[in-house]
């Protein structure tokens, strides 16, 4: 039959296309569905792009740091060059993928893919059926429950616009929220964060989120904890949050208003019910293979599975490898989600591996820490950089390093040696006594450790 396939895939970012390509290469019939242009978020409207722009905020800072101290003029981000630059790492990325693919063998389809069964999919006139199903559909902003919604924008467009507003509020303190800001604020905008929580970033060391609030109010950010939108009003040329802090309220102005609130699995319109699918907000219930709980043809990996993996392409990757050799191979291997290295691409950064102060005492572990405030160090005095810290945390009877977060403009870089490190079960004597090139923020590493 002509839409009768091995695997079908619903998804063409990075674990979507990885488990479509390995399948094909392996002899399988692959058909690979995006209603989206192929490529996914990471590639077209998230990471990467993302970190062009936050280059143009490390060099701002860089430069406001170092003025009076050898570097003299003033610098402004020019911001519709900086996304016309940016566009040219986006605006290839989809056609150079569906010529790959494409050369692969695999048949591609565009269209929003609903499940008309357990192993067939409707798209647009097209039921296709396969004897697998590979959910890799990513996510996408969380939805709010307040009104005004319509009002404000995503990431996705705060990444295209062509000229950068005078007045920013983002609704949400995640990390999405904080990155932006220090973007926005770095290019000239009054900005403002609205966290419902006391203390944002809740699932990173709080003494280096503490640090980073500090850095975010130095640079004219205003963080507003503890309050929480009630709801978004357009007036005139500007938009007001309407907010609620201690029961009292509090009106705070902008030009847009972002959604920073976090994402939730993308399951938008998938019937997947038809399909006999167990889901939640986090994604498709899966077993320790990625295996569907309820339709045992159907996988998923990727921020549209709710495993134990952390929304990070990486993981998305690893997930779209392993679900692709489980199917091939009738569930031979459980990913490993004990390392997951990530960044907080602020200015400067966080990096965080393994578990936080507060997970190793839930644990009962018996532990010792190394925090340093590393700001007077050599490695941060030389660029006029009093923001940086670090905290290990090491196991007292094996040695060996069971989480590691830190602040400072190499943070998102040092954190893989560590990552390293912990992967190879390396000790913290050795990690402290290796040679490394100096002077780099890495050979700092020894003084981390105890």
């Amino acid at each position: 039959m002509e839409n009768l396939f091995d695997l079908i895939v619903i998804g063409a970012g990075t674990a979507g296309m990885g488990a479509a390509k390995k399948c094909k290469k392996e002899g399988w019939n692959v058909a690979l569905i995006d209603s989206r242009p192929f490529g996914g978020t990471c590639a077209l409207r998230g990471c990467d792009p993302k970190k062009i722009l936050v280059g143009a905020a490390e060099l701002m800072d860089w430069n406001q740091r170092m003025k009076g101290k050898g570097i003299d003029g003033s610098f402004a981000i020019n911001w519709s060059d900086l996304i016309a630059f940016k566009k040219t790492f986006t605006e290839r990325v989809s056609e150079n993928y569906e010529n790959s693919l494409s050369k692969a063998g695999i048949v591609l389809f565009h269209g929003h893919a609903k499940f008309v069964g357990q192993k067939q999919v409707l798209v647009e006139d097209h039921i296709l059926e396969a004897k697998f199903i590979l959910i890799a559909t990513g996510a996408i902003p969380m939805p709010l429950s307040f009104r005004g919604t319509e009002y404000m924008i995503d990431s996705e467009a705060f990444l295209d616009l062509k000229e950068l507003p005078k007045t920013i509020v983002f609704a949400g303190g995640g990390l999405i929220a904080f990155e932006f800001a220090h973007i926005a604020a770095r290019a000239g905008s009054e900005v403002h964060i609205i966290e419902m929580q006391d203390m944002p970033l809740a699932n990173f060391d709080q003494d280096l989120v503490n640090m980073l609030i500090a850095k975010s109010e130095e640079i004219g950010i205003r963080i507003h904890a503890g309050t929480s939108v009630d709801y978004v009003e357009k007036v005139e040329d500007h938009f007001v949050a309407h907010c609620l802090k201690q029961e009292k309220e509090v009106l705070i102005k902008g030009e847009i208003v972002v959604h920073g609130a976090g994402r939730v699995a993308n399951m938008v319109g998938m019937d997947l019910e038809a399909g006999n699918i167990e889901y939640t907000r986090k994604g498709i219930v899966v077993n320790e293979y990625l295996q569907s709980v309820s339709n045992p043809f159907v996988y998923a990996a990727g921020d549209a599975c709710a495993s134990p993996g952390l929304p990070l392409t990486p993981l998305a990757s690893m997930e779209g490898k392993i679900s692709a050799l489980n199917m091939l191979g009738a569930n031979q291997i459980k990913p490993d989600y004990s390392l997951m290295p990530t960044a907080v691409f602020t200015v400067p950064s966080i990096g965080a591996v393994g578990l936080t102060e507060a997970q190793a005492l839930a644990k009962g572990l018996d532990y010792q820490i190394v925090k340093v405030d590393m700001s007077d160090w050599y490695t941060y005095r030389r660029t006029n950089d009093s923001y940086a810290m670090a905290k290990v945390i090491v196991d007292r009877k094996t040695d060996l390093i069971l989480g590691a977060h830190i602040m400072g403009g190499q943070a998102s870089e040092l954190i893989n040696q560590f990552a390293t490190a912990m992967g190879c079960k390396m000790p913290a004597e050795q990690m402290k006594h290796m040679l490394y090139a100096y002077p780099t923020s890495t050979s700092d590493i020894g003084y981390m450790l105890p």
